[in-house]
């Protein structure tokens, strides 16, 4: 991800400054064994403050990308990590509470992923569409998960806290920069505190084997195969050897020893006898193609890609068979993005006849047909394949989130006036249980716009713009919708006036937590 150089160092200098707390350690009597994280730290609370603030600035950036249907895949295997690691006591209560605990998708075609404070973890396509199976993204993942669950990350930051801040801004922008190119990441950090400052982009060997220990106990305890993690190190030791010309920056900031790889085959030796590997899987192949598309936005790329697919010819073996369905996925994307929608049909026929006895494979290329019709303006070819879907469906609030945000898409792009109570509801009942999903607010007010419900539209705005952390944005939304009530005719219906009143609860609470940010600074 590109990241605003001078916001990023404003960041650090005006509030790396704030209290660094000393934790307690555990005594010989404690229930767990001391770890890595345990000693002098920064609170919780505000580590996750510095979080947001970095994190408003990748939700910024043009690289920052919600896509539902990568973001529902990559959340089916990080739940389950997250669950595990409350089971094992690696995720205390204190952390689960005031962490944010996100993954923020990147465009980047580099092969990284990388922890920041708060909870906030940054995942590149680049790497979705290099690891082989949902089980090396776990362990990935898994081990970034316990960089901060042992709050290596405050421990870090905390080591530095005696230094220049400028120089402790240089440590966080660079961390960033090093996702996007080891030289801009260099130039970043500035005269003869250069070494010092880069030698501390990278965690500790210590740190580094801590957090694929817990890592690799979180994975397996969250059903994920362990060769997942053996075969991600396989993938970034070949890398390692041909000599990283930067699009692996994941071995820069994680350098791979041998002590780690022998470590790590100890481990799965240890677990028992290797066992033949499960069928690949058309998911996550599927899944990979979606990102090699969605990271390559050049006409020339897209191109490539679409040539790819119709180079593929069918093989009844599994190996050949997944490389297909992600060649085919990637290239209906592609023929999509180039508006030649021919070649996206008959690619999308190609791989659903692939994949017709995979059910999950089948969910994603009935999103994908949905995807390619409202593309092509056919709107009521996309409402009736999602209709298709609707007998088995579940609850209104349990309906998945790519699904949701179809029907929203076909609902405002029919105009049909009548499937808008329904869609609204659907859409309040999901906010409800998720009030960070800020593209589902931004939906919620398009609904609501529909229905000239302008107040409710302003106030999801609002919420959308809250969501990622821009509560000066927030703020002027709630300013206009007041401004609109004194403006309107005096009889207001009774539902304008409870919006009234949340819109002016919303607008104190913004204006308070505003002014507690101006006085970090």
């Amino acid at each position: 991800m590109k990241h605003s150089v001078i916001a990023i160092i404003l960041i650090a200098f005006s509030w790396l400054q704030g209290p660094v707390v000393q934790a307690q350690t555990v005594g010989a009597g404690g229930a767990r064994l001391p770890t890595l994280g345990d000693g002098g730290e920064m609170s919780s609370a505000a580590e996750r403050r510095l979080g947001d603030r970095i994190a408003r600035e990748i939700y910024r950036d043009p690289d920052y990308l919600d896509d539902p249907v990568l973001v529902d895949y990559v959340q089916g295997i990080w739940q389950p990590l997250l669950a595990a690691a409350r089971a094992r006591g690696d995720l205390s209560s204190e952390l689960q509470a005031n962490f944010a605990w996100e993954i923020m998708l990147g465009r980047d075609r580099s092969v990284n992923a990388f922890a920041l404070p708060g909870g906030y973890f940054g995942v590149h396509l680049g790497l979705l569409a290099v690891v082989g199976s949902p089980d090396e993204l776990a362990s990935v993942l898994g081990h970034e998960l316990s960089h901060v669950t042992q709050r290596h990350i405050s421990r870090l930051m905390a080591r530095q806290g005696q230094q220049a801040p400028w120089l402790m801004g240089a440590l966080i922008l660079g961390a960033l920069a090093a996702s996007k190119s080891a030289d801009a990441a260099n130039a970043l950090i500035l005269g003869g505190q250069a070494a010092s400052a880069q030698g501390q982009l990278n965690f500790s060997r210590d740190m580094e084997r801590e957090a694929d220990r817990i890592g690799y106990g979180i994975m397996t305890e969250a059903g994920f195969d362990a060769r997942g993690f053996v075969g991600m190190f396989d993938k970034l030791q070949q890398a390692s050897r041909l000599n990283d010309s930067g699009a692996y920056p994941y071995l820069r900031s994680h350098p791979l020893t041998t002590e780690r790889i022998g470590d790590m085959q100890s481990r799965q030796s240890m677990a028992g006898p290797v066992m033949p590997g499960a069928a690949p899987s058309l998911a996550h192949a599927m899944m990979a193609g979606r990102a090699r598309a969605l990271s390559n936005p050049g006409v020339d790329a897209l191109r490539g890609l679409l040539s790819e697919a119709d180079s593929m010819g069918l093989s009844l073996s599994s190996t050949v068979t997944t490389r297909q369905a992600g060649a085919l996925y990637a290239g209906v994307l592609a023929a999509v993005r180039l508006r030649d929608f021919g070649a996206a049909a008959l690619h999308l026929d190609r791989l659903t006849a692939l994949v017709s006895s995979d059910p999950a494979g089948g969910q994603l290329t009935h999103w994908l047909r949905v995807e390619l019709n409202l593309a092509a303006g056919d709107w009521r070819s996309a409402q009736a394949l999602l209709e298709t879907r609707s007998a088995g469906e579940p609850g209104a609030g349990q309906m998945r989130r790519p699904e949701l945000l179809l029907r929203g898409q076909v609902a405002l792009q029919a105009g049909q006036e009548a499937a808008w109570p329904a869609l609204t509801e659907r859409l309040q009942l999901w906010v409800a249980d998720h009030p960070r999903d800020a593209q589902v607010w931004q939906l919620l007010a398009g609904v609501y716009a529909a229905q000239r419900q302008t107040l409710r539209a302003l106030r999801a705005e609002a919420e959308s713009r809250v969501a990622q952390l821009d509560l000066a944005a927030a703020l002027d939304r709630l300013k206009a919708a007041q401004d609109l009530l004194r403006q309107g005719p005096s009889g207001t219906a009774s539902a304008d006036h409870i919006e009234a009143s949340i819109i002016d609860t919303r607008r104190r609470q913004l204006e308070s937590a505003l002014r507690e940010q101006a006085l970090e600074r």
